[in-house]
């Protein structure tokens, strides 16, 4: 079936998006604080290329974790407010977690001649975050619901 030009859309067609400075501005505050909090925790566990990096393992656990947790919670919340997504989950823990920093410390590790490092946080990092974010929305779900039925009754 062949459609006509006016059923087309060309890029001239499509209605410019509005900026919504608010979004923006909650986005980059959040990731400003996210960023120096995961800067503070790479000062205070520092680790040379080939030793094992403690600071970006938790900052990636940590911040998958605290996703889930707030996933969680705004979904179950009737309205959350609008920027409570942005400020947080895009820009705060956003700005915590780094997937290029910890590529680079597995390839770091393995260049260093430490293999086994190299792998096991490699894999390791990928199966922790996965387990946080899960365990983050499933224990802040029956922690909801479990508040709810307690205020029912």
């Amino acid at each position: 079936m062949r459609t006509s030009p006016s059923q087309t859309t060309s890029a001239a067609t499509v209605a410019p998006r509005t900026i919504r400075w608010d979004v923006v501005l909650g986005v980059a505050a959040g990731g400003g604080i996210g960023s120096l909090a995961r800067y503070g925790l790479a000062v205070a566990l520092p680790a040379a290329p080939g030793e094992f990096p403690w600071a970006t393992l938790l900052a990636n656990v940590i911040g998958c974790l605290l996703i889930g947790v707030l996933m969680a919670a705004l979904t179950e919340a009737g309205r959350p407010h609008r920027l409570l997504r942005p400020f947080f989950g895009i820009g705060l823990l956003g700005g915590f977690t780094t997937l290029s920093t910890y590529v680079v410390e597995v390839f770091d590790a393995g260049t260093a001649g430490a293999p086994v490092v190299a792998v096991l946080y490699g894999i390791g990092t990928v199966v922790a975050a996965l387990f946080a974010v899960v365990a983050g929305l499933m224990l802040t779900r029956a922690a909801l619901r479990r508040n709810r039925t307690s205020e029912s009754t």
